[in-house]
């Protein structure tokens, strides 16, 4: 019996040996499908982050054009200088550069085409800020249409043949033309952010979508953090053990994992169906995104709560606290890292959230950034899907542009959330 046994726990015995590798093989196997995971999963990373840049970036440049513009007196109105003939003023401006088509117009047009839609109200805006600007010569720098900001940035071929692109070539000669005259320059495109929505790729940005959602994201934390961590105090610390309070932890544990269109459509039937709140603002989005953020709150509030050993409450309430002196004095304290922390990842969460916000209407057109909450106004999710949906060319770029500033937002805050609970999490 002895020798038996012996002989089967024998290192040497080439049984034991055979058992060995093939444990050895199978660990090995395992190491190596987990390590091809990651690669896989990186590899995938790097692959959408690399198209996102690889898109975006011309979208962080803007083609500028700096013209001497002439604010003649016979083409605005000094009592109303809004009403000026600045369009004319272009043409006159670029007909200055291209004498050779004086008597052209559809050369005339061309030229002017070189221009953004927006230049004339950047003319305006200037006169109507300073009308001592009437009968003067000021040089003027002003975004060039798309077209022409695609073909500075190479985006167009001028080697393709002219009936297969946008531009043709006396256009694409009189753009290098203006290049070759120094008058062309492509600095960064604080306009990216600094401007709202509009139809046109060059004058498009995102700051009614940013305010959009700081509106909406406020709304939600408002809302959902006092309602959250109430409701995870008491089911946690004061709620009898029973049915009911299984009942409920169960739904709260469901709703976490329900898709958020759903939430979008109680939020149409509820805000805006039953309450008759207003479409298209941040305020039934917040709500919208508070119910939706609720859940996740409420069971990260529940863990942190758990997390907190027992001999606490126990310490305390052997010197005589009460119970709600022990939840609210020493463990909601201790808790409140781990509660922030979850917090952060469920509003950033909320941030990326596109399908509630479609549902209530933050899709619009918006040329405005909302100046408060109840203002009509989109997202950064919503304003990528409405760029996404554009044809024109010059928003795909824009595009990947928005979502490249949208996961720097939610890097931001993951990278908060994860800032705070190594600095103030506590070892137990």
């Amino acid at each position: 019996m002895t020798d038996a046994t012996s002989d089967k726990f024998d290192w040497a015995a080439p049984a034991f040996q055979a058992s060995l590798r093939k444990r050895k093989r199978s660990e090995l196997w395992l190491k190596s499908l987990g390590l091809g995971a990651i690669v896989i999963a990186f590899a995938m990373l790097f692959l959408l982050v690399g198209s996102l840049i690889s898109t975006g970036y011309h979208a962080f440049t803007q083609t500028h054009l700096r013209i001497a513009v002439t604010f003649e007196p016979d083409l605005i109105d000094a009592d109303a200088p809004e009403r000026g003939n600045y369009r004319q003023i272009l043409t006159n401006t670029m007909q200055t550069q291209f004498p050779e088509v004086a008597d052209d117009r559809a050369a005339l047009r061309e030229l002017t085409s070189i221009l953004s839609n927006g230049a004339q109200f950047t003319l305006r805006d200037m006169v109507v800020a300073d009308p001592g600007l009437i009968g003067q010569t000021v040089t003027v720098t002003v975004p060039v249409s798309d077209p022409y900001d695609q073909l500075n940035k190479g985006l167009i071929d001028p080697d393709t043949a002219e009936e297969n692109r946008r531009l043709k070539d006396d256009e694409i000669a009189n753009f290098n033309q203006l290049a070759e005259a120094g008058m062309v320059s492509t600095p960064i495109n604080w306009g990216l952010i600094t401007n709202p929505d509009s139809r046109f790729p060059e004058l498009a940005g995102l700051k009614g979508a940013i305010i959009g959602s700081a509106y909406a994201l406020l709304v939600c934390f408002l809302l959902s953090f006092p309602v959250g961590i109430g409701a995870a105090i008491y089911l946690e610390e004061f709620a009898p053990k029973n049915r009911v309070s299984d009942l409920i932890e169960i739904n709260i544990n469901n709703l976490a994992a329900v898709p958020s269109v759903v939430f979008g459509l109680l939020g149409l039937a509820v805000f805006i169906g039953w309450f008759g709140m207003p479409r298209s603002v941040p305020f039934v989005g917040g709500l919208t995104l508070a119910l939706m953020t609720l859940p996740t709150i409420i069971i990260a509030t529940r863990a942190a709560l758990k997390a907190v050993p027992p001999s606490i409450r126990e310490a305390a309430l052997g010197v005589g606290a009460s119970k709600q002196q022990v939840v609210f004095g020493h463990v909601l304290p201790l808790a409140m890292p781990g509660i922030l922390t979850g917090t952060i990842i469920g509003l950033a969460q909320a941030l990326g959230e596109t399908a509630p916000l479609l549902l209530i209407g933050m899709n619009a057109f918006i040329t405005s950034a909302p100046a408060t909450p109840f203002d009509s106004a989109t997202a950064l999710p919503t304003q990528i899907f409405i760029w996404a949906d554009s044809p024109e060319r010059g928003f795909v770029s824009r595009t990947s542009a928005a979502i490249l500033v949208l996961l720097t937002f939610l890097i931001t805050m993951n990278a908060i959330a994860i800032y705070l609970r190594q600095k103030f999490e506590r070892k137990w």
